[in-house]
């Protein structure tokens, strides 16, 4: 009656006092039948019960019975110890049983420690109960301490320590297990075996796995399983696949294990078809809503975009797991349905489902794709509560996602909080001063992570190159690079696409087809980084052909090739491969696409074919900031001003928010100051923040329009650590003919801490061009050379040209000679020098020498040449440079054409000069046209000069220049009657000649 009281009455103190009472009272065994099956077994290793231990054995395992607390065991394991039944098989077996039952794991582990000599029995049961309370390292500590006392291990042993070796990834301690194995001869046990299988895939060994699976001489499909699903873990698909075949071919029938295995790997691999029929084989074997298959087919239902299906599943779930409420959550936050994602969090927590680490791994990516701070400060609020801020994974999340909303302060405080780092939150430390383009921290954290013990891994690399894509940082990208070979990232496929993006950014295109060409495996992205590096670095030719290597090898064109390669068509000769690009994107469904749509526009406008360009832009759907500036800046390059400021008053109209790109494009094609002015009231009344690029830009605009006050009222309003800001200001007074102001502001830099770059030095150089003093120009070039700036091909050339200018041809000859690098520009400057001094046959010889070197002449050669002969009288020469222009497909401009008609005109070959006007494809300059008349009157042709200064007259009716020289052309020839009529016509007008000056500089 005692023993069938209510459990909840009995105290500790009360089974103490009433356990004597029991052992005196009770004199007979209990019947068999009311002990436990381990009670009921005598071990082999014990002597019979005996009269005197078999009633305390019985009311031990009762009082086991009414225990419900640790309090309750304490006292029991005390009458163990006192009555020396510490080392009774079954009872302490029982014990023990009751103690995980109870979840008090640890108090059991401290009786195991009291038997002297554990039995493979009690051993395997507090491995087993270790196990499936997850405790592996407890596991492994009762597994060597038996060794240590003696106890052998048996076929039920090795699984679960094998199986403690793989949650823990402790694949040496493993394979010293293995070695045991073979050793004592339970190796070819088709539970161990598997185990073992199981143990290598998991530690990322698949090589060592699969070589256990086949010493196996009849693998059942649970060994097959195994397989499989180390495989689908390790993401070797193909591997996945193929052994999936062999398992059918056996005869064997796939479970729930093997689907749940393979499903995942249709998810990765987009085999939706595929991952379709094996839901349609679980359903016709009836085990579609087993809980640990459902979740696979959620995330593949989700991962082919078909949430319709996904949610179905989950709603035909009467009860939902924690694993399946999370796998619903990550399909919405994969498919970037936060604001479902949410929704779904918060029906698990109303219907009572307690989240864990998953949930929240899950559910925190949302806040990225909904951009909103108080939902992940929300999320991160239950992680505390939940108790789960020591859960490292989770808190990496929760610094990911305050980077990606913008909030660096958080994200570095919850970095610099956590008690304990790994790589992974390193990576993403790393990873968020990239996003933020915060370069030289992201550079100092990598530093950092490895100072404090974390080797990068492949993650790390791909972080840091992109930084040192950025910054164009040669030498560490090279480093990253070196590091990648040495620990083998380079095979990593994220690795190799990385450095491929570096070096096109580096314009080290050589090193990119390379690196490019020894990849054993490419996708689309490698293609595409390759053909968008080509396209940004000027090399049109190779990104066209990259596109048509990518069809031959059977790779589809997809949305960001198109995008990437349209650039290249920008002459009217390729407008049609850049039609076929369009047409192609329409066949593919690509033409809805708003960043495709907006390359079609630019590519159009390059072409020169607008109508079609326009056209794309009026049929769009969806308009954004970057579709109008195609449009204005299409406008823009080809000088159509009016339809660009048209544009530009339709977007503020339609309440798009023109950004600093609209206005840099727009600034330029002011044709009136109120115009620019309007534009910078735009800019102020809508507080655009004004970056340094649009506050030069807004400086050019006014020293177009002579506003020099408002460029010096800019300037000082600007941050004058900004190199830019000073060459708009130098810039502005060289093209205002103010030269000495410009160096004036290059003295008054060199006294701040802002470092000149080698656009200031080629204002600088202008501005001496303009002062023509030669002492100046020594200073200047000293400079240069002490700065290093010698080296750059653009300030070589300037260099080059102020000497041959200032009239120094000699020091000029001697830097052409001395460049290490030389391009048709080198060229063109030396021989229009040669020119300029009236040397022609210099020219002459130094233009054979460019032939001969390799180097094709350009437009501005033919010019340099031109302008040569026409010095030096060379007409024969001048006629076959010209043709020879001609054949070689430059067409000519309006200043190859002056070059000619001077040639002529100062040769006396006026009738030949004024058929080449006639011919003009366009109207000819006011400024030619006076060339050839002061060449009719030195040669005193006055009727072919009266014709063409009465052409003078009719273009520029108001330049007083033309009616002097046609009166000196009349009163030249004695006419004095039509030269006082000119004069009278010129009075008339209220015109005046605009007085010469003569001015010396003293040196």
């Amino acid at each position: 009656m005692i023993l069938n009281a209510p459990w909840r009455s009995l105290s500790s103190s009360y089974l103490r006092n009433l356990l004597p009472t029991l052992y005196t009272s009770l004199s007979t065994p209990f019947p068999p039948s009311n002990l436990s099956p381990l009670a009921q077994k005598q071990p082999t290793n014990h002597r019979p019960f005996h009269n005197s231990t078999a009633p305390r054995e019985k009311c031990i395992l009762r009082l086991l019975n009414l225990c419900r607390g640790i309090e309750d065991l304490r006292p029991l394991k005390s009458l163990l110890i006192v009555y020396g039944l510490i080392d009774h098989e079954s009872l302490i077996g029982e014990f023990l049983r009751r103690c995980f039952d109870l979840g008090a794991p640890d108090f059991a582990l401290s009786v195991f420690g009291r038997i002297e000599k554990p039995t493979v029995l009690l051993q395997n049961l507090i491995v087993r109960c270790l196990c499936n309370d997850g405790l592996f390292e407890d596991v492994l500590f009762v597994y060597q301490n038996c060794r240590i006392s003696g106890c052998p291990s048996d076929n039920f042993t090795f699984p679960f320590v094998i199986k403690a070796c793989s949650a823990l990834g402790a694949v040496q301690i493993g394979k010293g297990i293995h070695c045991s194995l073979l050793r004592v001869g339970f190796g070819d046990n088709l539970i161990v075996q598997t185990a073992l299988v199981d143990l290598y895939a998991k530690c990322c060994q698949m090589e060592t796995a699969r070589l256990v699976f086949d010493r196996m001489s009849q693998p059942d499909l649970v060994s097959w399983n195994a397989l499989i699903s180390g495989y689908s873990s390790n993401e070797l698909n193909n591997e996945v696949f193929g052994v999936f075949r062999k398992i059918w071919a056996m005869g064997l029938k796939p479970n729930v294990s093997t689907l749940a295995s393979i499903i995942p790997v249709c998810t990765r691999l987009g085999r939706w078809h595929a991952g379709k029929s094996l839901h349609g084989s679980a359903l016709k074997s009836g085990c579609s809503v087993d809980e640990s298959l459902t979740p696979a087919l959620i995330l593949m239902y989700a991962g082919g975009g078909d949430l319709h299906i996904a949610r179905r599943l989950f709603d035909c779930l009467l009860e939902k797991s924690i694993t399946i409420w999370n796998s619903m959550i990550s399909a919405y936050t994969q498919n970037r349905k936060p604001m479902e994602a949410f929704s779904m969090f918060k029906q698990m927590l109303q219907a009572d489902v307690q989240p864990n680490m998953i949930t929240f791994l899950s559910i925190i990516p949302s806040c990225e794709d909904f951009d909103c701070i108080l939902c992940g400060e929300s999320l991160h609020a239950c992680v505390v509560k939940d108790g789960l801020v020591d859960q490292l994974p989770v808190m990496t999340a929760l610094l990911s996602m305050y980077a990606k909303v913008g909030d660096m302060g958080s994200a570095e405080f919850l970095f610099h909080q956590m008690p304990e780092r790994n790589l992974l939150s390193w990576n993403s430390f790393v990873s968020a001063y990239v996003h933020h383009k915060y370069w030289v921290s992201s550079f100092a954290a990598f530093r950092e992570m490895q100072f404090t013990g974390f080797n990068p891994d492949a993650v790390s690399i791909v972080c840091i190159l992109s930084a040192c894509s950025e910054l164009k940082t040669t030498l560490l990208g090279k480093s990253a690079h070196a590091y990648s070979l040495k620990k083998g990232f380079d095979v990593n496929l994220n690795v190799s696409n990385a450095l491929l993006l570096f070096y096109s950014s580096c314009c080290l295109l050589s090193t990119s087809f390379n690196l490019f060409h020894k990849m054993a495996v490419r996708n689309a992205i490698s293609w595409n980084t390759l053909i968008s590096g080509c396209a940004h670095n000027g090399e049109a030719r190779y990104a066209v052909a990259l596109v048509d290597q990518m069809q031959q090898v059977g790779m589809d064109l997809d949305l960001v090739t198109l995008i990437s390669i349209l650039p290249c068509y920008n002459g009217f000769e390729e407008l049609v491969q850049g039609m076929a690009i369009h047409g192609h994107a329409i066949k593919m469904g690509f033409a809805s696409d708003v960043s495709l749509a907006n390359a079609l526009i630019s590519m159009y406008f390059n072409c020169g074919e607008f109508d079609s360009g326009k056209l794309i832009f009026e049929r769009m759907l969806n308009r954004n900031v970057v579709s109008w500036n195609a449009l204005i800046t299409g406008y823009r390059n080809h000088n159509l001003q009016y339809d660009a400021m048209r544009s530009f008053s339709r977007m503020v109209k339609q309440d798009q928010k023109p950004n600093y790109i609209t206005l840099l494009n727009i600034l330029p094609v002011c044709y009136t100051p109120l115009q620019g002015k309007s534009i910078h009231a735009f800019v102020a009344r809508k507080e655009i923040v004004v970056e340094a690029s649009l506050l030069t830009s807004l400086i050019s605009m006014y020293a177009r329009f002579g506003f020099m006050i408002y460029c010096l009222t800019l300037f000082e309003m600007g941050d004058k650590r900004n190199i830019s800001l000073w060459n708009a200001i130098i810039s502005t007074h060289v093209q205002a003919k103010n030269a000495k102001n410009a160096v004036a502001f290059f003295s008054q830099l060199l006294g701040t801490e802002t470092e000149p770059d080698y656009m200031t030095v080629l204002s600088l150089i202008s501005a001496c061009i303009q002062i023509n003093n030669l002492n100046l120009s020594k200073s200047i070039m000293a400079y240069v050379i002490h700065v290093g700036f010698d080296r750059d091909v653009a300030v070589s050339n300037a260099l080059i040209d102020l000497y041959a200018r200032c009239g120094n041809i000699s020091i000029a000859r001697k830097l052409f000679e001395g460049s290490l690098e030389k391009d048709a520009i080198s060229w063109s400057v030396m021989i229009n020098g040669h020119g300029l001094h009236g040397d022609g046959e210099a020219a002459l010889a130094l233009f054979s020498e460019m032939e001969l070197s390799g180097m094709k002449p350009d437009d501005v050669t033919y010019v340099s040449i031109l302008s040569a002969c026409s010095h030096a009288g060379f007409v024969e020469q001048g006629q076959m440079f010209f043709n020879s222009m001609v054949e070689n497909g430059i067409l000519p401009r309006m200043e190859h054409y002056a070059c000619m008609v001077d040639l002529l005109g100062r040769t006396g070959h006026l009738n030949e000069a004024y058929d080449i006007v006639k011919k003009f494809p366009h109207k000819p300059s006011v400024s030619l046209l006076e060339s050839l008349l002061g060449a009719c009157i030195t040669h005193g042709n006055l009727k072919l000069g009266e014709k063409i200064g009465r052409l003078l007259l009719e273009m520029d009716p108001e330049n007083p220049g033309s009616y002097v020289m046609l009166y000196n052309a009349y009163a030249a020839a004695g006419r004095w009657t039509d030269a006082d009529k000119v004069r009278s016509k010129m009075e008339g007008r209220q015109l005046r000649k605009v007085p010469a000056f003569s001015l010396v500089e003293a040196s």
